[in-house]
């Protein structure tokens, strides 16, 4: 964990508004220099602030319209080799580890309800699987965000 100050958070404020913007914009931005900003920049990135630099594509367009959640519950002493054999399911787009009484939530891409059907069998043929419970996607509520994080962070400081 580090410690974010004041300027970290204009510098994560300024990336969440715009992802795409270049050092020199955000230097410009935030009235630093772009040196200051790179080096801020390289020290965020190697205490595992910035998750991930890909894009997020819409799974819809890549023919996959119908998305579910599926929870999974295991046998805990094969949880590792599970999540291992998992990954081999291309229409499995994110795995979460949970507490209570569902182990993992599993989110899946399928072209349509027959193929969300078997890709909830394959993923129930799973030796170690015990039930597995779906439910289909109807909308985002909310998605994912994080600058009200920031900024109650920004309060916090």
């Amino acid at each position: 964990m580090t410690n974010l100050d004041r300027v970290d958070l204009q510098l994560l404020a300024a990336l969440s508004t715009d992802p795409r913007a270049t050092v020199v914009a955000l230097a410009d931005k935030l009235g630093l220099s772009r040196n200051t900003v790179q080096a801020r920049m390289g020290r965020l990135e190697r205490a595992g602030v910035f998750l991930s630099y890909e894009r997020a594509i819409s799974s819809s367009a890549l023919g996959f319209p119908i998305e579910a959640f599926v929870s999974v519950v295991v046998r805990q002493a094969d949880l590792p080799r599970i999540g291992d054999e998992l990954t081999r399911i291309p229409e499995i787009v994110q795995v979460h580890g949970l507490s209570g009484q569902i182990d993992l939530l599993v989110r899946v891409a399928c072209r349509d309800t027959q193929h969300l059907f078997e890709t909830d069998a394959r993923i129930l043929a799973i030796e170690g699987v015990e039930r597995t419970e779906t439910s289909l996607v109807m909308g985002e509520v909310i998605g994912y965000r994080v600058a009200p994080l920031m900024a109650l962070a920004g309060r916090e400081d």
